[in-house]
């Protein structure tokens, strides 16, 4: 039984590691996908997660079931398919460690996930259930991602979003802003980035923005000011932290990891959302911080996820921005 239930891309990411010879870009491939990150990431901290997804029949598609099978991750509901290969993206990073993405997804193995693929039973056995919006990009892996949290919430399960916008897997920004805030409601906890709080509601104001998504029935958000911290509300508390001064190298998976790090905290509360003190909500800040902070020391997202001793580690021991 599995208290964390991820669904949504597992795929591969190639990242940047130095340069031949010749001058030309060395790559190392690192399992990804933020949903499968996060899998990782709860995990490492010491809960016992499940992953639902779908993955090509390649070497690449048995190379990730393995990897998650090695960091203790039930893929008994990890599809694999004839019909495409595995999912690819392949990771830039600038002089500062932030990254961005080219896709190998038309289609994708990610993308054919369907109904029956999905073991409900996962579901069932779970307390929290979380995905993101690029499972939302295409059908059929749209409608199967919908249909799954809609089935968890009623089954009064935990639902964790991150809206995770990848622009460039849309076909028209409309469409996506449409699709993701659709999926809003359902969100018990929202992990947002401050680009994608300004694509969803237009506010400049990040706490005039996150005001307006909780009115939409969202418990707990966070969002995410990269170099600049996080800020939170919860109820009419609010308030925000700064991230840890370390290297950075990578930044991918950052948001995943602190993802994962909010989900620790509040599975690890007996009363889960409820009556969570301000005190409080600046712990799991400065954990989540922490955990995307040690992320964003490696490369590669899904290998760099910290386990909690990792973290309170560098809490002790590290100096803020």
């Amino acid at each position: 039984m599995s208290l964390i239930c991820a669904i949504g891309e597992l795929l591969i990411d190639f990242t940047p590691m130095g340069v031949s010879t010749q001058g030309n870009n060395i790559y190392e491939q690192n399992p990804g996908g933020g949903p499968a990150n996060v899998a990782v990431a709860t995990s490492m901290l010491g809960l016992p997660t499940s992953f639902i997804g779908k993955v090509g029949n390649d070497g690449f598609g048995h190379e990730l079931k393995r990897a998650m099978i090695s960091k203790n991750i039930d893929v008994s509901s990890l599809a694999m398919t004839d019909s495409c290969h595995t999912t690819l993206a392949f990771v830039h990073l600038d002089d500062d460690g932030d990254r961005s993405f080219s896709f190998y997804r038309k289609p994708g193995a990610d993308i054919l996930l369907s109904d029956e693929d999905v073991d409900y039973s996962l579901i069932d056995d779970c307390q929290l259930l979380h995905f993101s919006s690029v499972s939302l990009t295409d059908e059929p892996s749209r409608n199967t991602t919908i249909k799954a949290v809609k089935y968890a919430k009623e089954k009064g399960k935990l639902i964790s979003y991150d809206p995770n916008l990848r622009e460039l897997l849309w076909d028209d920004l409309k469409t996506a802003k449409e699709v993701i805030t659709n999926m809003l409601p359902f969100a018990d906890i929202l992990k947002i980035s401050e680009e994608e709080l300004l694509f969803l509601t237009e506010e400049t104001n990040l706490l005039s923005g996150c005001k307006k998504l909780q009115k939409l029935g969202i418990t707990l958000i966070f969002t995410t000011l990269g170099k600049k911290g996080s800020m939170f509300l919860y109820k009419d508390l609010t308030g925000s932290d700064r991230t840890y001064d370390v290297k950075v190298v990578d930044t991918t998976g950052c948001g995943d990891s602190f993802v994962g790090a909010i989900i620790y905290k509040i599975m690890n509360r007996e009363n889960k959302l409820l009556n969570i003190t301000l005190d409080e909500l600046h712990q799991m800040n400065d954990f989540a911080n922490g955990a995307g902070s040690l992320t964003a020391m490696k490369k590669g997202g899904s290998p760099a996820m910290p386990t909690c001793i990792d973290i309170e580690k560098l809490q002790l021991e590290a100096i803020k921005l």
